[in-house]
């Protein structure tokens, strides 16, 4: 029978909206300055290609580096306290960066940005304020969110700076952070109980698995190339949108029609990805149309047409990638492993980032626009080979079950009942947490049966 539809109760879309509006604040301030950046830096002292793209990059190292050990504190002072202090940290390095005069100055503002670490603990509060039979609903109001922002920070950057210039995206970035805390503390539910949840956080114990898992690292892989060639290509489009005869203040008047475009002609493949289970087919082509994208603007020289026809289809592929990469995760990770897997994809997103901003400004250094532009495509040829040669994944998801207290002997007997259910294809149980972790295909799966044994 098809799986009947349960809504969030009110604490859980009060708990995924707010969550998902400080994440969404947050990556607003971060992205703002992408589309303007390198057009705003040829004016700030001691700058070079290189140092741009540190000022660009930086904030993934920190970020990267910080965000596992902030969310493993966070599971021992809590949550809010932790998020909190680093949304202060991230308002802190908005304005050390509004003030600089310097690139120098730019790059510590960005870098303390980064250290204002917050995604594992925001992850693991929306995991304490749901219930595990509903958390994915919950964890997909927050990625969608995270999409519309950065959407929204490309359109917003340039029309900020044409009024109020880097300094004031830079404040209003602090503003938003600030304004964060007052969500965090006014309308984010409290939790009851502070909980360590397997499917949104990290388990040291179980990175080793995790690291042994090539398909796993292919997708780590992914995300480190779509991140660093996101990162590194924004070094040089600005400046070729410039070029091209587009003055700044009308980049977000591009970005407009190029983003409504690119999610219209993404949806399609969504659907057969999912709905069709072409996964690795879509995903393959994805890759390849984003390497498309980058020759097609390797040689677009000064036309602006071109440069728009690559910009339109280089979104569509990072949209699509963006969307596909974290549901192959879900997929392809052992169900109780989950949140190590998301966590090290997580870590390697934001190295990527700093990585491609090092490159690629080496890169321009070297060559300008071109040679920036073939080294990005060198590295998404290489994610071409491994996209083409990963498994077909399973169309399963992640599914948690509260089966309540378990002795340990039971164990067996209940991993045994439930795999017998029709569309459970996995499971595992943690007895100690009293909760079962299920790979389930959603089409087949027997919803009423396996409800029976829950206890929410």
């Amino acid at each position: 029978m098809p799986v009947k539809q349960q809504g969030l109760t009110p604490l859980e879309l009060k708990a995924g909206s707010s969550i998902a509006l400080i994440y969404g604040i947050r990556m607003l301030g971060l992205f703002m300055i992408l589309p303007v950046f390198s057009i705003y830096a040829e004016n700030l002292a001691d700058t070079t290609p290189l140092l741009i793209g540190l000022a660009l990059g930086i904030y993934g190292l920190t970020q990267g580096l910080l965000q596992i050990p902030f969310g493993m504190l966070s599971d021992k002072i809590g949550r809010k306290p932790v998020i909190a202090a680093g949304l202060l940290v991230f308002a802190m390095g908005s304005v050390v960066a509004a003030y600089a005069d310097t690139i120098y100055g730019v790059i510590g503002g960005r870098a303390i940005q980064g250290a204002g670490a917050i995604a594992a603990a925001l992850m693991a509060l929306a995991a304490d304020l749901s219930r595990e039979e509903h958390r994915m609903k919950v964890m997909s109001l927050i990625g969608i969110n995270i999409g519309l922002a950065f959407a929204l920070a490309m359109i917003l950057g340039p029309v900020i700076y044409a009024w109020a210039g880097m300094k004031g995206i830079f404040l209003i970035t602090a503003a938003l952070a600030l304004s964060g805390i007052i969500v965090l503390f006014k309308i984010v539910p409290r939790a009851n109980s502070l909980s360590f949840h397997r499917d949104a956080q990290l388990t040291p114990s179980d990175l080793s698995s995790i690291f042994k898992n090539t398909q796993l690292l292919r997708l780590d892989a992914g995300i480190f190339i779509l991140h660093a060639v996101l990162m590194a290509s924004f070094i040089a489009i600005p400046l070729m949108l410039r070029d091209a005869g587009l003055e700044s203040l009308q980049h977000g008047w591009l970005y407009t029609p190029v983003f409504i475009v690119s999610i219209m002609l993404m949806v399609p493949f969504i659907i057969i990805a999912e709905a069709k289970r072409r996964m690795k087919q879509v995903f393959v082509g994805a890759v390849f149309v984003l390497a498309v994208s980058l020759i097609i603007m390797m040689f677009s020289a000064n036309h602006l047409v071109t440069i728009v026809l690559a910009l339109t289809l280089f979104f569509t592929a990072f949209n699509l990638l963006e969307a596909s990469l974290p549901s192959l995760v879900a997929k392809i990770s052992p169900a109780d492993r989950k949140g190590t897997a998301m966590g090290v994809y997580s870590s390697s997103q934001f190295l990527g980032a700093f990585t491609g901003g090092v490159i690629g400004g080496w890169a321009y250094g070297q060559g300008g626009a071109v040679w920036l532009l073939g080294c990005c495509v060198a590295l998404v040829l290489v994610w071409f080979m491994l996209a083409v040669t990963m498994k077909n994944p399973r169309y399963v998801s992640t599914y948690l079950l509260n089966i309540g207290p378990i002795e340990e002997k039971e164990v067996n007997r209940m991993i045994t009942t439930l795999v017998a259910i029709r569309g459970v294809a996995e499971v595992s149980i943690i007895a100690e947490e009293g909760v079962a972790y299920l790979k389930v295909d959603l089409k087949a799966l027997d919803l009423d049966q396996l409800m029976s044994y829950s206890v929410t």
